[in-house]
């Protein structure tokens, strides 16, 4: 079956969506024992979660990047996550989707959250020819994802080194077989409507 061009790909269950993040070992072994976020973690700064996991490999790198070494699979709401679809705005101005560049610069001045659509990657992190989705959280969103909607914090840290170490010795298959079972979100067609390109 063809994928269409934009579609959240992520692991979930009734309750609960998984989103990937990558961290310094100061912010991520913390959020992992604790399983909150610590601290020092920035509520008051923008933090973009991704739910493909083959896209968070692709930005750190496998979790070889500097800053980036702790990967984390922050478990939240399917309310929360809906809540910040609904609330957010696209990071780019398209036209025929927002009036006029204008209302969209005051659409995303205000918005708790923004949506960028990405290039899926394959598990060699080479582009595929349609997008999935990364969601940018502000302000109200960033502290009810913090303090409401996560659930739990798990490590992916050892898991992406070693698909990584199968990737690079050429053993696809076998790598495939330890990616988190992704499939479509059930987004209903309103959660998405303001936020197609």
């Amino acid at each position: 079956m063809e994928e269409p061009q934009r579609r959240i790909r992520a692991a979930y269950t009734e309750s609960t969506i998984t989103v990937y993040q990558a961290y310094p070992t100061e912010i991520g072994l913390p959020a992992i024992r604790e399983g909150r976020f610590p601290a020092v973690w920035k509520r008051d700064r923008m933090t973009w979660i991704k739910p493909s996991f083959l896209w968070m490999m692709y930005r750190c790198g496998w979790g070889t990047k500097a800053g980036q070494e702790t990967v984390l699979a922050v478990e939240i709401t399917r309310d929360g996550f809906e809540w910040a679809l609904r609330h957010a705005c696209l990071s780019s101005y398209v036209h025929g989707v927002h009036p006029d560049r204008a209302t969209w610069q005051r659409q995303l001045k205000h918005a708790p959250a923004r949506v960028q659509w990405d290039p899926e990657r394959d598990l060699r992190l080479q582009r595929l020819p349609y997008r999935s989705l990364q969601l940018g959280l502000s302000g109200e969103a960033v502290r009810r994802y913090a303090d409401e909607w996560t659930v739990g914090i798990h490590d992916m840290t050892p898991l992406s080194h070693e698909i990584h170490a199968l990737v690079s010795g050429g053993d696809l298959d076998s790598a495939a077989r330890l990616l988190p079972e992704e499939g479509p979100y059930p987004a209903h067609d309103e959660l998405l409507v303001h936020l197609q390109e």
